[in-house]
């Protein structure tokens, strides 16, 4: 008798969905400091800080999505050229950007790792 089917979940794109959770709020919160210290419009400053911190949590939501991922990489470039506006967003995009790499090449082997050992246990988690 066999118990129910326990669905894993990827950790690809659980530690994916935390960076761009974390990057949308501190993109987000870059908007006032556009607007505040750097010589950019508040509509300026709102379509590209609020726009691109909706787009990261929208897209946090759509890693199901195996084309999100290059969406993903796309908006780490984004994210550093808002340094261009903001010079510290150089810095934090590049941060982010390490981090969405190694989450996502991080995340690959271990979803890798882990289709070998249930494909060496028979596929369905018992052993041979």
């Amino acid at each position: 008798m066999s118990g129910p089917v326990v669905q894993e979940r990827s950790p690809r794109r659980g530690m994916c969905a935390a960076v761009l959770s974390l990057e949308g709020i501190a993109v987000g919160l870059s908007t006032p400091v556009m607007i505040a210290l750097s010589d950019v419009s508040v509509g300026k400053a709102l379509l590209l800080g609020l726009g691109l911190a909706l787009a990261c949590l929208v897209l946090a939501g759509l890693l199901r999505w195996e084309g999100a991922y290059l969406v993903g990489f796309v908006l780490q470039v984004a994210a550093i050229a808002l340094g261009l506006l903001v010079p510290m967003m150089f810095v934090l995009g590049v941060v982010f950007a390490t981090l969405w790499t190694t989450a996502y090449f991080l995340g690959r082997k271990i979803e890798r790792d882990r289709a070998v050992a249930y494909a060496a246990l028979g596929g369905d988690g018992s052993a041979r």
